[in-house]
């Protein structure tokens, strides 16, 4: 049985847990090679340990966000190994501190900026030369309603999923006419450790786990979605197109 995504090379960030995690088994199932990345090597293994159980196969590379010359090299690691990337899922990110924007920490500040949005502006000018290598390549960035709703106490974080829609976005008319498709994704309210942390007080039992996600990102990372610089929302009811 053939599989849509066969021999094609995925990158994840943040795939240690989470969207990320669920995102990487999906790919690895679908046939591609995922090249995980995320700062935990527990997690990471027990990532892959899902990988191979979906009957897939990964790369694992333990690596922060925040070491940018890291992501420098990783472009030339993976053009060295395979000459190639087909599908970069940019999900890793951080929720901040929820307070007043008077009271937020500058450190706290710069790490919002520093992984949600200079990390993915690292990797597009690391990972690009290999999406255009690829005759479909695909990219694909995680942002939140709340970029948009300027809620109080969020601002931290809201800023900085704006500036990334701002980025990705750009990035997305700039590739317009190319083999590269380049979309934001949505996904609302989600069983996940960041989630928990935002909400302390919410049923996680009453929010679609990750794995109900997955299948909409293998679907956006696919050689056949043809959509570029578009911002989907995820909704319970979606289901993949065939």
């Amino acid at each position: 049985m053939s599989k849509p995504l066969e021999s094609r090379i995925s990158l994840v960030t943040g795939a240690s847990r989470g969207i990320g995690r669920a995102a990487a088994v999906a790919l690895a199932a679908a046939g591609a090679h995922v090249i995980a990345v995320a700062r935990t090597v527990g997690g990471l293994e027990e990532a892959d340990d899902e990988i191979r159980k979906a009957g897939g196969q990964a790369t694992l590379v333990p690596l922060d966000l925040k070491d940018f010359e890291a992501l420098d090299r990783l472009g030339a690691s993976i053009f060295e190994r395979w000459g190639r990337l087909d599908a970069f899922f940019g999900n890793a990110g951080v929720l901040g501190a929820l307070t007043p924007l008077t009271h937020l920490d500058p450190k706290l500040f710069q790490e919002l900026l520093d992984i949600n949005v200079t990390a993915n502006w690292r990797l597009i000018r690391s990972l690009d030369p290999l999406l255009r290598r690829s005759e479909a390549g695909r990219a694909l960035f995680v942002s939140s309603g709340a970029a948009r709703k300027h809620r109080p106490y969020w601002g931290g974080y809201a800023m900085s999923k704006a500036a990334l829609e701002s980025l990705a976005l750009t990035y997305a008319a700039e590739c317009d006419g190319t083999n590269i498709k380049v979309n934001l994704l949505n996904p609302g309210p989600t069983r996940t450790a960041m989630r928990a942390k935002a909400m302390p007080g919410e049923d996680a039992a009453t929010l679609p786990p990750p794995e109900a996600l997955a299948p909409l990102v293998v679907e956006m990372l696919s050689p056949s979605y043809q959509k570029n610089g578009e911002l989907v929302a995820f909704h319970r009811d979606h289901s993949p197109s065939p």
